[in-house]
């Protein structure tokens, strides 16, 4: 019997189980977009690159990055410790290959989630890996923050101007929202009847 290095469920053989097992692949596939995220707040918002400041001393060419990220966390360092677990998984697995040639971060967790069957199936280090890669995503999320929930798509608005023309602008809202405004004419819907009339009024798909 093996148990999941993660949670200690029995697994039947592999290092991790599959809840496990999924939450690593979709770390794996969210790792790249929360860095390039993470690159973004390391420029201070309201500051230029290179814009001169008064400073106790003289006058100096202020830094673009914000440095307390920069300590934290960086798109370099998640970079670096991916590649180096591919480094490993790639010599157990072919240890007849050479080491693979530096890659930017989103190759790498894309070649260890195409090999994941594999590493949790025979990889001994599984256990640190999914650790590892949970915490680069905890400490870029420390500064980006959790996703927003995604505005769902509701169809083209079907508010009818003074003249007799529909606005046809996009209409989203997000997971809840009960009332929207339409961001071109301004329309809100806000009713059951405007619901009823967005939905009967959108244009019927081409079979």
């Amino acid at each position: 019997m093996t148990a999941c290095e993660l949670c200690g469920e029995e697994t039947g053989g592999r290092y991790l189980c599959e809840r496990h097992t999924v939450a690593l692949a979709k770390r794996l596939a969210d790792l790249p977009t929360l860095y390039a995220e993470v690159g973004e707040c390391l420029v201070p918002r309201g500051h230029g690159w290179g814009e001169i400041v008064a400073t106790r001393g003289a006058a100096g060419p202020r830094s673009p990055l914000d440095e307390d990220v920069l300590d934290t966390v960086n798109g370099a360092r998640a970079a670096e410790v991916v590649h180096l677990w591919r480094v490993d998984v790639q010599r157990v697995r072919w240890p007849q290959h050479g080491a693979p040639p530096p890659a930017q971060l989103a190759a790498d967790c894309r070649w260890l989630a195409m090999e994941l069957e594999w590493i949790v199936d025979h990889y001994p280090g599984t256990g640190d890996l999914a650790r590892e890669v949970g915490e680069l995503e905890k400490q870029a999320r420390t500064i980006v923050g959790d996703p927003p929930p995604r505005p769902q798509r509701l169809g083209t608005c079907v508010a009818v101007d003074s003249e007799g023309v529909v606005c046809g602008a996009v209409i989203t809202r997000l997971p809840g929202q009960t009332r929207v405004q339409c961001r071109w004419c301004r329309y809100t819907y806000d009713s059951e009847r405007d619901w009823l009339l967005l939905e009967h009024f959108q244009p019927k798909e081409v079979a």
